[in-house]
């Protein structure tokens, strides 16, 4: 009997436990979730770069320096001194907080993240911790952060700052580009210093100003912890930890996931497992180059904003202004069309998850639960020729298909097996993206439409393939849809493609691509632990068959297979599919 007690006290023990940590952990998810929830039904914000860089805008001493303009110090290699010299003619008399948060409230962007200090050392607000600053160092003698703050709280924007916390060019404790390489600072007069009299003695205590005097933060945006310690992260972790509502990204401290990642200058191909934000320029630079004229439309700017939200993911999309204040003129003009879109269109975008279908080749799709259903916004990048919108794979009651930017615009619709076929006028209702809406009953169910074996083969068109492109460079893009969808302006050797699909026989398999390419040229191709090298002739400005070799599937489960070019066997390739044929 006392065995058996003793049993039962410690059934009880465990079972009395287990909810208990079971709730626990509910509880801090759902906190986690209230954090988040007005970030992710936000979807867009601005990003802004600006600093005593839009001074030089790209050039020192006359000679245009390479890459972004941000880093023109570390790039060209300039001294410190030569550099603070800058502060002399930094007056922005044209900046006027409220006109940029007009703007970014006319694009339909929801917050806002401005670089209080970037790496060259520079605050951009006023700071008691260093003279190295707006207001004591320049004749501007204004916070222009404090006026940003303000016009922020007027017009309803949250508000972010950025802070570069490892890496300081301007000081002797800071971190630099190379540090990691134990490479010298480039400036031999700058004496260096233990990290931590950095942190001690200006990180830490600006991170306090910027958390206190500016109204509360919503998001304190870190970058680059090259050299960085987990010493120095607590150290300003212990700050934000006194503001347990603000959110925070992955970049203190390399270990350390914050409340959100930061995918830069990409897309990721498919959505995540946890919260994330795409950072983007318009062009190539970040701060104000004048000779960066290489701008991204505003049709690829409204699609990338919609493909990110279909994908459960927020877009931050940056502007550079001027050494005036100003914003340029190419980036206000694609933030009003975007503007224009979104104000007709936002519904589709805020608060909206991600999407269930695997891929759609004509567009995108982004969802909301409705209080009696399911709303499946449709966005169409490209109409189909037929006129028939195909939904592949949808189980569920329809309710209305209607045009988001006129409900009384219906459409026609008909299942035919297990996909739903919407049949459209042959009027285009917006060329770079109509949004269809479909509402649903409550019970809705999707089978994937992702490649599988059919009479032997797996097809693998090109508007199945995730396109993964350099942050930095020429660009792979598609174009079409279905049997005409091709990938041009495949240059770059670091862009590479790469399909998932379903093996559902192992054995080996031929794998063939419908290519043109300009000269010979070589491409690894990858699945899983195996690889080979494949050749592909100059096919004479034509679209031919060419065999890659043969591949062995050895498990029956949804694969990757990539194609990625050989460096310095590359030239220009257009590509129509891939296929697997079984042997």
């Amino acid at each position: 009997m006392k065995q058996l007690g003793l049993f039962f006290g410690i059934l009880f023990l465990i079972l009395s436990c287990a909810p208990k940590n079971q709730e626990q952990k509910d509880e801090a998810t759902l906190k986690q979730d209230a954090k988040m929830e007005w970030w992710r039904d936000a979807r867009f914000g601005m990003f802004v770069h600006w600093g005593l860089y839009a001074i030089p805008a790209g050039e020192w001493k006359g000679k245009e320096i390479p890459g972004i303009s941000e880093w023109i110090m570390a790039r060209a290699e300039i001294p410190v001194k030569d550099y603070e010299k800058l502060t002399e003619e930094f007056n922005p008399v044209k900046y006027n907080a409220e006109e940029w948060v007009k703007l970014a409230k006319f694009a339909g962007m929801k917050y806002i993240v401005i670089t209080s200090k970037h790496h060259d050392g520079f605050a951009m607000f006023h700071s008691k911790a260093s003279p190295y600053n707006i207001v004591d160092a320049t004749p501007f003698d204004r916070d222009p952060l404090k006026e940003l703050a303000d016009a922020c709280e007027k017009y309803g924007i949250r508000l972010g700052f950025y802070y570069s916390q490892a890496q300081d060019w301007h000081e002797p404790g800071g971190t630099y580009y190379n540090i990691e390489q134990g490479e010298p600072h480039w400036d031999p007069d700058l004496k260096r210093e233990p990290l931590m009299n950095y942190i001690n003695g200006k990180a830490v205590p600006q991170v306090k100003e910027i958390l206190e005097n500016y109204g509360g933060l919503d998001i304190l945006w870190w970058d680059t912890p090259r050299g960085m310690t987990e010493e120095a992260a607590k150290a300003l972790q212990a700050e934000v930890d006194k503001y347990p509502e603000m959110l925070t990204n992955n970049r203190l401290y390399r270990p350390w996931p914050g409340d959100f990642s930061t995918p830069e200058q990409h897309v990721p191909p498919t959505g995540l497992d946890y919260d994330w934000e795409v950072c983007m320029t318009m062009n190539t630079s970040w701060g104000y180059k004048k000779n960066d004229d290489n701008w991204k439309s505003s049709e690829s700017l409204i699609r990338m904003l919609v493909d990110i939200a279909s994908k459960g993911g927020n877009l931050l999309l940056n502007v550079g202004p001027t050494a005036e204040g100003l914003i340029p003129e190419p980036s206000v003009e694609r933030l009003k069309e975007i503007g224009q879109w979104m104000q007709k269109n936002g519904e589709s975008v805020y608060g909206t998850s991600a999407s269930p279908f695997f891929k759609l080749p004509w567009g995108r799709c982004t969802t909301k639960e409705a209080e009696s259903g399911n709303l499946l916004y449709l966005h169409v990048f490209d109409w189909p020729r037929d006129g028939v919108l195909r939904v592949p794979g949808l189980d569920a009651r329809i309710k209305d298909v209607y045009l988001l930017t006129n409900k009384k615009q219906k459409f026609s619709y008909k299942f035919e097996g297990e996909d739903l076929l919407i049949h459209a006028p042959s009027v285009i209702f917006d060329p770079i993206n109509t949004v269809v809406v479909v509402k649903t009953g409550k019970k809705m169910e999707i089978t994937s439409n992702m490649p599988s074996l059919k009479d032997g083969k797996i097809l693998m068109p090109a508007d199945f393939a995730d396109i993964h492109n350099p942050g930095y460079g020429t660009h792979a893009v598609l174009s079409g849809s279905g049997t005409e969808s091709v990938i041009q302006n495949w240059v770059d050797h670091r862009a590479r493609l790469e399909w998932m699909f379903n093996a559902a026989e192992a054995g080996n398999y031929r794998m063939e691509v419908l290519v043109k390419a300009e000269k010979s040229s070589k491409l690894n191709v990858k699945m899983g632990d195996k690889s080979l090298e494949a050749e592909i002739p100059a096919t004479n400005d034509k679209f031919e068959i060419v065999n890659l070799g043969e591949i062995e599937i050895n498990e029956t489960d949804d694969k990757i297979i990539s194609l990625t070019p050989v460096q310095e066997n590359w030239g220009n390739v257009g590509l129509m599919y891939l296929e697997l044929i079984k042997i």
